[in-house]
């Protein structure tokens, strides 16, 4: 089967599966999304949840960020992965957007701030701005490559292939309908992949095979 043909039959499972697709971070601005996102780097939304309210209590703004200390930023995000480096590019990047004067939906810009990548721009640009991008982290990527849509070494190859294979349209709802897949039906381990609603026609033998040594 084509990738264009699989992609076909993918996005019709999922919308049928998620045809509702919220944001799973918590935000109300898209300065909260944008701090969300960036804090969502190695470690789960479930815990940046937890962790942004009580931020956002304090700094919820470039302007009250920039006010507060790294060690205090570093403090009420501790229980976040690369917590010490998070903060400091929160004060950092709340000092650029202020400096600039104000945030933006623009590629170049969202991707020069500190600690934001263009994974965490594609979000941004997609989810708030509604401008068509396709963020993909390494659960999507492994995703495509168990699905067979990719053959991408990196996140960057495999989000050029996905692009490829679906219209603009969909990107910004396909990102997260593939995320609530992997994580309600298509774990990384442990998983059988011939009773998987996808898996088990979009994988080939040989990816089936691998999958079963693990």
């Amino acid at each position: 089967m084509k990738r264009t043909e699989k992609g076909k039959k993918i996005a019709n499972i999922l919308e049928r599966l998620y045809p509702e697709t919220p944001i799973p971070l918590e935000h109300y601005s898209a300065y909260t999304l944008l701090v969300a996102v960036m804090l969502s780097a190695q470690t789960t939304d479930k815990k940046v949840n937890q962790v942004t309210p009580k931020l956002f209590r304090y700094a919820d703004t470039p302007e009250k960020m920039i006010l507060l200390e790294v060690d205090t930023i570093r403090n009420i995000i501790q229980e976040i992965g690369l917590a010490p480096t998070k903060a400091k590019n929160l004060k950092k990047m709340a000092e650029q957007i202020i400096k600039s004067g104000g945030l933006r939906g623009e590629w170049e810009y969202l991707e020069d701030l500190a600690g934001v990548g263009h994974k965490t721009a594609s979000v941004v640009m997609s989810q708030w701005y509604g401008i068509p991008a396709f963020p993909v982290d390494t659960h999507i990527h492994r995703l495509a490559k168990r699905w067979g849509l990719t053959k991408g070494k990196n996140v960057e190859m495999t989000e050029r292939d996905l692009k490829k294979i679906w219209p603009k349209e969909l990107w910004n709802k396909l990102h997260l309908q593939i995320i609530f897949f992997g994580r309600e039906f298509c774990p990384a381990r442990n998983h059988n992949l011939e009773q998987c609603e996808i898996c088990s026609w979009s994988a080939s033998k040989k990816v089936i095979r691998e999958e079963m040594k693990k």
